[in-house]
């Protein structure tokens, strides 16, 4: 296969990665068989299975060390290291899964999810795009990266860290890096799960929000009543938790918890210029990543791109309770149920966040109503990139070298362990992928568009030298 994208590079690392195109998507397509879905304890054992293949694939390349990691909590990660021939080269760890989210023929899909298909210029497949490709995409880029400089070992001494649990939260990931941290010592850290905002402009990830979350149960009476009996009479549950849903956003749009815009970083001028200049067709983005929305919706006074990336939210994802079937069942129901999240963004920490909300909550549980009220584990703390860095400028020439353009900074709306990363290892952090939001990732049909992926395994092959030749 050849990159359809224009126009070509014309360095080594670029015929080197086209040269692998054909087996690479075949390697690709054989390891998204293996469903390694970890919030599914059912399928723990292909993710097991996921990680031995990774490991044996890494062992082929012709890594020195590698490692399955099973002795945590966590399931198998995937740890491997080799290291340059120049002993004061810097170490450059690279982060990503080999788990993947849920995926069932029922949901939607149009094809079996793990019997990936080449359509076009896409695989198909779950796992295609996040991770299983950008880890893919990485092999190939180190690949190509020796045999275009015709060396034995890479410019910069690279570490590997594949986990098994990041799509149902990363729950042991601490204490995998706790356990393994004299291993995974590194000057930088390099994160594939991410990506740009369209094809045609390509973007480097600067920033990901963090996130809270929030269980809340409204409860009245022990059982439901009858309407006609006690309707206007007793609180009712669900009316009561619309009421309290209603009260987390003022008419702006603003979070109305008190306190919560306190600690908000604003994002830069020269931020927020950059956004500007990137392009945004709203029909186009309501219909395609949107998924066939009919209009943007928000905070009042940011463009959406602001509102994803450095602005904070307060979203329902669930409201629950009393009758749904058909006809009409007249109850006032016992209960009702509320689930919501909050992104944070740079400076907000979760901690703080979680006890304002739950504040915000006891505050306002009306009389005759008793609520549990629940904000989960640590939350996840929002990650700012230094846009200055070696790091990210040898990340932007590297994708700019191989996708022939200026590669702008931009953020991500979603949230992740980087975070924790950068703080456990006390290295800075920075990403390259080139996903789409169009990808379908979490979705039927996902996949990867493979020119892109090709684009991408070029620009990790030119990263290794860039790096090793700004710490000279």
């Amino acid at each position: 296969m050849t990159s359809t994208l224009e126009p070509q590079s014309g360095t080594a690392e670029q015929a080197e990665v086209a040269a692998r195109a054909d087996a690479f998507v075949a390697e690709l397509s054989e390891w998204l068989r293996i469903p390694s879905i970890s919030a599914d304890p059912a399928h723990h054992d292909d993710v097991a299975r996921s990680a031995t293949w990774l490991a044996d694939t890494l062992r082929r390349d012709g890594w020195p060390t590698v490692e399955v990691w099973d002795d945590t909590a966590a399931l198998p990660a995937v740890y491997a290291h080799w290291p340059a021939a120049d002993p004061a080269a810097p170490t450059v760890l690279v982060y990503g899964h080999h788990d993947v989210q849920p995926a069932d023929l029922a949901d939607g899909w149009s094809f079996a999810p793990f019997e990936p298909q080449v359509v076009g210029e896409e695989l198909r497949g779950r796992g295609a795009s996040d991770d299983k490709g950008h880890i893919a995409m990485v092999l190939l880029g180190v690949r190509a990266h020796l045999a275009a400089t015709g060396a034995t070992a890479p410019a910069v001494s690279l570490k590997l860290l594949v986990e098994g649990e990041e799509e149902s939260g990363s729950a042991h990931l601490a204490e995998l890096l706790d356990a393994h941290g004299d291993a995974l010592a590194c000057d930088e850290i390099v994160v594939t799960d991410t990506g740009m905002i369209n094809r045609d402009s390509p973007t480097v990830c600067c920033g990901m929000r963090g996130l809270v979350d929030l269980d809340v149960v409204f409860r009245g009476a022990s059982v439901d009543l009858h309407s006609g009996m006690f309707g206007g009479a007793v609180p009712n549950p669900v009316a009561e938790l619309a009421g309290l849903v209603t009260a987390f956003h003022d008419e702006a749009g603003r979070v109305a918890v008190p306190g919560f815009y306190d600690d908000v970083r604003e994002a830069t001028e020269r931020e927020r210029v950059a956004w500007a200049a990137l392009p945004f067709d709203e029909p186009e983005w309501l219909a395609g990543p949107a998924a066939g929305a009919t209009a943007t919706a928000g905070e009042q006074g940011w463009s959406t791109y602001e509102r994803l990336w450095a602005r904070p939210t307060a979203e329902v994802n669930g409201l629950h309770g009393g009758y749904d079937g058909p006809g009409h069942k007249t109850i006032v129901p016992h209960s009702a149920t509320l689930k919501m999240t909050f992104r944070l963004v740079a400076d907000q920490d979760p901690a703080r966040i979680k006890a304002l909300v739950e504040q915000f909550v006891n505050e306002r549980v009306p009389a005759g109503i008793t609520a549990e009220v629940s904000t989960g584990g640590p939350g996840v703390p929002p990650l700012i990139c230094d846009l200055d860095s070696a790091l990210v400028a040898s990340i932007r020439e590297a994708m700019g070298i191989a996708l022939g353009t200026e590669v702008l900074p931009a953020r991500e709306g979603g949230s992740g362990p980087e975070a924790l990363l950068t703080t456990a290892l006390d290295a800075p952090l920075a990403f390259l992928g080139v996903m789409l939001p169009t990808d379908r990732i979490h979705a039927p049909d996902e996949r990867a568009v493979l020119p892109l992926l090709l684009r991408g395994a070029e620009s990790v092959a030119h990263l290794w030298r860039l790096l090793a030749a700004r710490s000279r």
